[in-house]
This record gives C-alpha cells, sequence and structure tokens, in this order.
C-alpha cells in the first residue's frame, strides 16, 4: 500500500509490542445491502462476505458546530455514491478514490466485536473499508488535524491484527500533506469517465516523452476540450506528474501506462 502510506502519514498503534485480541474469536456485525443486520465470524466475514456492499454500521449525526457535515462522496472506483460523515473521512475517501489498486469503497461497513480485558466487550468501526484488485481488503481509521485519540489508537492495534489474520490491510492515517490533498481534490473534479471524451490514447501517445502540461495540451488542440482529458489521466494514472508540488500548467508529466477510465 505504498501510494496511501506516502499520501497520508500512517500513525503507529500503542498497542504495538502488547498482546493483540485473537482475530479467530472476534466477531463482525454489518447491515447488508437488504437492510437486514448480521453477525458473524470476522474471519468469516472477511472471506466470504462483500462488505464494501453493505450499509453503514451507524448513522452519521450532523452535530453542531461541525464545519462539515455527513454528505455523499461520487466513487469513481465502483461509480456508485458512498456515505461520508466528517471532514477527514471525506479526505481519506477521496484519497483511496484516486488509488488504482481500489476498486470499491465503503464507509464504515463493519463493526469488530472482541473481548478485553476481564472478558470486556469491546466494538470498533472502522471509519472506511476498501475492496483492492487483488481481492483483499483494506480498513482504515481517520485522524484529524491533531491527531488521534489514545483510545482509537489502541484498538487500532486489534484491528489491524484482525486485518493481518484476514489477509487484509489496516492504516490509521492522518491529513495527507496540504498541496498533495489540493492536487488531489483539484483533479476529483475530473474523475468522471465523461471528462475523458475518449481522448485518452491521444493524450498518452502525446506525453510519451516527459512535457509540460500545457505544451501537450496545445498540441493536443483546443484547449478548452483538452484540459479536462488531461486532468482525467492525471486522475486515473494514465498521466504522472509529482503530486507534492503545487500542480500548475507548466510541471512536467509523462504518461506512464494506458489504465482502463474509471
Amino acid at each position: 500500500m505504498t501510494a496511501i502510506q506516502e499520501q497520508s502519514a500512517p500513525i503507529p498503534p500503542l498497542s504495538i509490542g502488547r498482546r493483540s485480541a485473537d482475530p479467530a474469536h472476534m466477531t463482525a456485525r454489518f447491515v447488508d445491502p437488504l437492510g437486514v443486520e448480521r453477525e458473524v465470524p470476522w474471519l468469516e466475514a472477511a472471506g466470504e462476505r462483500a462488505l464494501e456492499e453493505c450499509l453503514p454500521i451507524r448513522q452519521f449525526p450532523v452535530l453542531k458546530g461541525r464545519r462539515t457535515a455527513p454528505g455523499w462522496w461520487w466513487s469513481a472506483s465502483d461509480r456508485r455514491l458512498v456515505p461520508y460523515g466528517f471532514k477527514a473521512m471525506r479526505t481519506q475517501v477521496m484519497m483511496l478514490d484516486h488509488d488504482p489498486r481500489v476498486v470499491a469503497l465503503a464507509c464504515q461497513p463493519v463493526e469488530l466485536l472482541w473481548r478485553g480485558r476481564g472478558g470486556k466487550a469491546v466494538s470498533h468501526a472502522p471509519h472506511l473499508m476498501a475492496r483492492l484488485a487483488d481481492g483483499s481488503g483494506l480498513l482504515v481509521d481517520c485522524a484529524g488535524p491533531f491527531g488521534a485519540g489514545r483510545r482509537l489508537v489502541r484498538r487500532a492495534g486489534h484491528v489491524e491484527a484482525a486485518a493481518a489474520a484476514a489477509g487484509w490491510h489496516y492504516r490509521l492515517v492522518g491529513p495527507p500533506p496540504c498541496v498533495v490533498e489540493a492536487n488531489v481534490r483539484w483533479l476529483a473534479g475530473y474523475r468522471h469517465p465523461r471528462c475523458a471524451g475518449g481522448r485518452l490514447p491521444e493524450v498518452v501517445a502525446c506525453f510519451r516523452a516527459p512535457l509540460p502540461l500545457m505544451e501537450g495540451v496545445r498540441l493536443l488542440g483546443d484547449p478548452i476540450a483538452v484540459w479536462p482529458a488531461v486532468f482525467h489521466a492525471l486522475w486515473t494514472g494514465v498521466l504522472s506528474v509529482p503530486l507534492e508540488r503545487v500542480l500548475h500548467e507548466r510541471v512536467v508529466a509523462v504518461a506512464v501506462r494506458a489504465r482502463a477510465a474509471r
């Protein structure tokens, strides 16, 4: 998961070196696409259930004073609306949608339950779940600009162990760098396949050798018609630019390889 690690800084769980709950004894609670709540062993849910198709395990409340209310994100990965609950969650949904290895997204589709110290029941619903192209899953918890709370960081170790036992991945991540987030947010405005306009083969051919964006656009034709296709190519990864630098018309881009438009 290199790209995700580079774009959003991972936060190490406090439980590293501590004993985690046994994933074989963990339970998964989820609401299937028909709205029926189910509870099965975690390893069964991870291996046999399409959790990315499940409904959110709980509602996202509108909280007074919060600047970002719950909303919907149109996912280019699986072409459907994905609900999110707060700003950090929306940002990480966007970053995952930008990753070419992600084929489906869901917000809080599953809650893990296990027994803690003294047999006390503990539960945790990771903020995000992504299905990867290799068939495995990714669970993500989102920390805000001031970091993650100690309870979340502690529980992250148990969720990480559960994910690893199922052949999945887990990340507790902070916000991406400001420039990276701003660049990806701009490109996200061109994530819909209609922005390609059937021009991706031309874009790939034009940028086969490194070329400033503006020069390539002029070679391709009318800038008004070409820019959306170029931005879509940058979103999908058909074109590559250093996202850690401010994106502008003189940034040098190069075609990586032809990918199907998402």
